[in-house]
């Protein structure tokens, strides 16, 4: 027999790798606090009776008996808040122990898939399920969980207590709440509620990733002067959002109203069966105090129910999310070898190469056929050819962003998948034309090329990299605080930034994807400045769009459609009269375009 899979919390614990012991710790004080806080509404109610039962005479009651019961109160009260605290405490040890390794795996996890996951997967849905769902686990067991515990004992509490008490009274009372709780059980239960939630989060996620994809298009939003409504792709999803929690409302409305009818009219049931009661029993002073009890202690069941009731919908809610999870833990990561292989030399060789970005479709598209070429080390290599003719392709190719559909990518004789993903970066270093700068300081960003590295290593890597001059204008120097993609600097610093990077790695082969793409003419004399210093003795390949950065290359390789259609150096291909040909001349006419 084959085991079922985990689902919902059992599945949640399982893929944190987190210990249960704590929560069940924190669990059992809960449910002690709950125990506890109890004791102060029976000391109260049997209070109230002994000063009741003597109100004709006060001076027969036996005040022993009241101080007594007024005391346990008031400990129980005590003890019954320190555990709460204790509880909710460890609940929330245990939450943020189960976020904190939930999201170090995710991000583990992510930092070892390839690209195309994430060009599967829109940003915006990635960001929510590892912020909202994963931060709705925090909300469910630090909060949440405890509530349950102290509802379920509450509720078992008040039932035995009131069945101990007068168990016909306790069993008319239960009838509303019974036929209300299977009402909800029903609704949770019901196969098309799971779909239903699903729907929820699906457009959830589709929102946000909309969201975020309208936030970074807002210099092109405001630059026509548009909308939200004209934002076409936002406001459908906004509208089909609010369209399908209408649905849903409307959907369970009848049973919301019958659960609510009935939880909140406990009396229309307890006062006939109380009065009818009344009347055969003998000793009515007694009873009138039982009855009083019921009338005071049931109507406030419904409070615990309901909050039962919303909890159920956080268990279905947290099902889906840990679903989500699931999903992205599941994707397949780049494969690694047992044994990294090491590389002998740094030639980088390019073997009958292949690729298609959905591979697995039944139409494939090949966007790379039969590369073929090998990079010699220390010497520069550049990919040329019109847009979308695959030269990013090829650069990706290397560091296994994607992976060969066909052939195979070789560093030093030794493919590329034989090499652990830590040796094969340790081996590459890339300076691509679509910088990103992290939230953070100058002095970390350019130290993520190089972890651990000193201060020392740092300005030196800056230095060479013709950025230190800028860097030391800044408002706190190297401990400046830079926004987000970089935004406090140019696109030509960025780049140095990126170039300072590269030079701390220190890695035998460099990639540059058009290295000077944002830079002005200025900014492109420090950048060539940097990249000499940069590419000294390295495996080089460049893509070049600005074919005067490149014609000194030691080879150019000619990319169009996919394919290595010349090969050579710049004098050897400007006299066959290609497609490399062609592109310089259109390369010099477009340098000596003015506006006339």
């Amino acid at each position: 027999m084959t085991k079922k899979a985990k689902t919902g919390l059992a599945r949640l614990w399982e893929i944190s790798g987190a210990t249960p012991w704590p929560l069940a710790a924190a669990g059992m004080v809960s449910a002690c606090a709950t125990l506890l806080l109890f004791v102060p509404y029976y000391c109260v109610y049997s209070i109230l009776v002994e000063i009741v039962s003597k109100a004709g005479d006060l001076s027969r009651a036996d005040f022993g008996y009241i101080f007594k019961y007024a005391w346990l109160a008031l400990g129980a009260a005590g003890a019954g808040l320190a555990a709460m605290y204790a509880g909710s405490v460890l609940c929330h040890r245990a939450a943020f122990k189960v976020l904190y390794d939930l999201k170090i795996k995710l991000a583990g996890h992510l930092a070892r898939l390839p690209l195309g996951v994430f060009a599967d997967h829109p940003s915006g849905a990635i960001k929510k399920t590892i912020e909202y769902n994963v931060e709705q686990l925090e909300g469910f067991i630090a909060h949440q969980l405890p509530d349950l515990i102290g509802t379920l004992v509450s509720l078992a509490i008040i039932f035995a207590y009131m069945l101990v008490l007068d168990w016909r009274l306790g069993l008319v009372s239960l009838v509303p709440i019974l036929v209300a709780f299977v009402l909800q059980w029903r609704v949770f239960t019901n196969p098309d509620t799971g779909k239903l939630m699903q729907q929820k989060q699906a457009g959830l996620a589709a929102m946000n990733a909309a969201a975020v994809e309208y936030v970074r298009g807002m210099p092109v939003i405001k630059a026509f002067g548009q909308t939200v409504k004209s934002f076409g792709i936002l406001h459908a999803r906004i509208t089909g959002y609010r369209n399908l929690a209408l649905a849903i409302t409307q959907t369970y409305k009848t049973h919301n109203i019958l659960y609510h009818t009935l939880l909140s009219g406990i009396l229309v049931f307890l006062a006939p069966a109380g009065i009818f009661l009344l009347k055969g029993t003998a000793d009515h002073t007694a009873f009138a105090f039982t009855l009083l009890f019921f009338l005071i202690l049931a109507p406030g069941v419904s409070a615990p129910v309901t909050k039962l009731a919303f909890l159920g919908a956080g268990v279905k809610m947290i099902a889906v999310g840990v679903k989500n999870i699931d999903e992205l833990l599941q994707a397949e990561p780049i494969s690694q070898p047992a044994v990294s292989q090491s590389c002998r030399g740094c030639d980088v060789a390019f073997r009958n190469v292949s690729f298609s970005y959905n591979q697995g479709a039944a139409a494939a598209t090949m966007a790379l056929k039969h590369i073929d070429f090998t990079a010699r080390q220390g010497t520069v290599t550049a990919l040329v050819g019109p847009s979308g003719s695959g030269k990013s392709t090829v650069a990706h190719l290397l560091p296994r962003f994607w992976d060969v559909t066909a052939g195979a990518v070789e560093i030093g004789g030794v493919n590329i998948k034989d090499m652990l993903t830590e040796d094969l970066m340790n081996t590459v270093s890339f300076v691509f034309q679509d910088v990103f700068l992290f939230d953070d300081t100058v002095f970390e960003n350019i130290r993520i090329g190089k972890p651990g590295a000193g201060a020392a290593q740092v300005r030196a890597a800056a230095q060479a990299a013709q950025c230190h001059e800028f860097i030391a204008r800044l408002p706190q120097g190297y401990d400046t605080k830079i926004g987000g993609g970089g935004l406090a600097l140019s696109g030509g610093e960025m780049q140095r930034i990126a170039i300072a990077r590269a030079i701390l790695r220190d890695a035998p082969v460099i990639v540059l994807d058009e290295a000077t793409s944002f830079a002005d003419p200025e900014n492109e004399v420090k950048i060539q400045k940097a990249l000499t210093e940069l590419l000294q003795g390295k495996t080089v390949i460049i893509i070049a769009h600005r074919l005067h950065t490149v014609q000194h290359a030691d080879q150019i390789c000619v990319l169009d459609q996919g394919r290595i259609v010349e090969q050579g150096k710049h004098g050897e291909l400007l006299a066959r009269q290609g497609v490399y040909s062609r592109l310089w001349r259109a390369y010099l006419d477009a340098d000596q375009w003015v506006l006339a």
